[in-house]
C-alpha cells in the first residue's frame, strides 16, 4: 500500500537552505514538492534530480500577482498542502544614513510582506489539509541587530513577531506554525567567506543541511522554534538579560569581526558594473 501523499511548498528553493530543504523533505514517504524561486534554470535542474515528484514555478515573490499564481499552480497539481516553508529572503547591507528608507522598504517587501501575502493565499488550503504546518525562516538577526544590517534585522524581527502570533491563532485550526532562526549559514546568498577564512570565527558558520533539518523539526516535527546552530539561542538570552553588554560587544571589535558581504550586495554591484 502506498504511503499517503505529503505535499510541501518551499520558497527560495533554487539554492542554499531552500534547496537543502527540498532534499530533506524528499525523504518523507509520499512526498510531493512545489518549488518556488526566481531562477528557472536552477529550479528545472533541481526538479530533474529530486527522487520524488516535483513541480516548480519561477516567479518573483514581490510581484503583486505572485501569491495567486503560486496557489493556482499548487491546486493544478495537488488536492492538499501539508507544509508551507517561507524561506525566501535577502539582505542588502548598509547603514540607514547611507541607504535610507528605500533599503528598508525593499528588504521588508521581500523578507516580510511577500511571506505574509503568500501565507494568506495558502492558508485556506493548509486548514483544509490539517494537520498541516507552516515554517517561517527568520534569523538570529530577529533577536539581535548589528550595525549595517538594520533593514534585514527589522524584516526578520517582523517575521518572528508575526509567527509567534500566527502560531497561537492557527493552533485551533490544526495548522502548526514553527519558526527557524539560523545564524551564519554558508549559502550563495550569505557566503560568509569573511568568517570561514579565519580560524577564530570558522566555528560560527553552519551548513544549509543543518538548517534544513531544523525546518523539518519546526514543521512536521512540531517544534515551535529552532535556532541553527542550537547554541545561538544563548545570544538571544544574553540580549534579554544583558542588553547593555551585548550592545557594547557588538559595537566593538567583536561586532566588526562578524560583518559579512551578501549575495544581494554582489548582484547589485554586478548590475552597476554592467550599466
Amino acid at each position: 500500500m502506498d504511503p499517503p501523499t505529503f505535499t510541501a511548498l518551499v520558497t527560495g528553493s533554487s539554492s542554499g537552505i531552500g534547496e537543502a530543504t527540498a532534499w530533506r523533505l524528499s525523504r518523507i514517504p509520499g512526498a510531493r514538492l512545489v518549488l518556488v524561486a526566481r531562477r528557472e534554470d536552477r529550479l528545472r535542474d533541481l526538479v530533474s534530480r529530486l527522487p520524488v515528484p516535483a513541480t516548480y514555478i519561477a516567479i518573483d515573490l514581490t510581484e503583486e500577482d505572485a501569491p495567486g499564481r503560486i496557489l493556482a499552480r499548487v491546486q493544478e497539481h495537488h488536492d492538499r498542502l501539508d507544509l508551507l516553508v517561507n524561506n525566501a529572503g535577502a539582505s542588502w547591507r548598509g547603514t540607514f544614513s547611507d541607504e535610507g528608507y528605500d533599503n528598508v522598504r525593499r528588504t521588508m517587501d521581500l523578507n516580510f510582506d511577500s511571506l505574509v501575502r503568500l501565507t494568506e493565499a495558502m492558508l485556506p488550503m493548509l486548514r483544509a489539509s490539517a494537520p498541516s504546518s507552516i515554517v517561517n525562516v527568520a534569523s538570529t538577526a530577529s533577536r539581535i541587530s548589528r550595525a549595517g544590517a538594520g533593514a534585514y534585522s527589522a524584516s526578520k524581527y517582523a517575521v518572528a513577531g508575526w509567527t509567534d502570533a500566527l502560531h497561537l491563532e492557527e493552533r485551533a485550526n490544526g495548522v502548526h506554525v514553527g519558526l527557524v532562526l539560523p545564524g551564519f549559514v554558508k549559502t550563495e546568498g550569505f557566503p560568509a567567506d569573511e568568517l570561514t577564512g579565519k580560524l577564530a570565527t570558522r566555528w560560527l558558520v553552519t551548513s544549509a543541511d543543518k538548517a534544513a533539518e531544523a525546518i523539518y523539526e519546526a514543521g512536521p516535527g512540531g517544534k515551535a522554534e529552532r535556532y541553527v546552530p542550537r547554541p545561538y539561542v544563548l545570544v538571544a538570552v544574553l540580549k534579554v538579560l544583558a542588553p547593555g553588554l551585548m550592545r557594547r560587544v557588538l559595537g566593538g571589535a567583536a561586532g566588526e569581526m562578524v560583518v559579512t558581504k551578501t549575495g544581494a550586495d554582489a548582484a547589485d554591484r554586478a548590475k552597476q558594473n554592467q550599466g
